[in-house]
């Protein structure tokens, strides 16, 4: 298990429930292929440096977690296929 970073940001137009629908949906995606998260905060919500899709501010998220190529491979997947995450990105600790 190696240990990443992962920071996404949620579009701003979700209410609130949604929004945290969709973050522990993301977290039950790492959690059902053996990852193990260390901590998930919410940083809130900023002004993006240049708009995306036509959006000029979002929800950051933050998780750290210990785990598996296949488990990162697939949160890679289905976060860039989700419409309700805008920008993602893994860093490897």
């Amino acid at each position: 298990m190696v240990k990443y970073e992962i920071m996404f940001i949620v579009r701003p137009d979700l209410e609130k429930d949604a929004t945290a629908k969709v973050v522990k949906e993301f977290e039950k995606v790492l959690t059902s292929k053996k990852a193990n998260i260390l901590s998930s905060k919410e940083i809130g919500g900023q002004e993006l440096a240049y708009e995306i899709n036509g959006h000029k501010t979002g929800y950051y998220y933050l998780i750290n977690v210990e785990a598996s190529n296949e488990a990162i491979n697939e949160f890679n997947r289905l976060a860039t296929l989700s419409e309700d995450v805008i920008r993602h990105i893994v860093i490897k600790l």
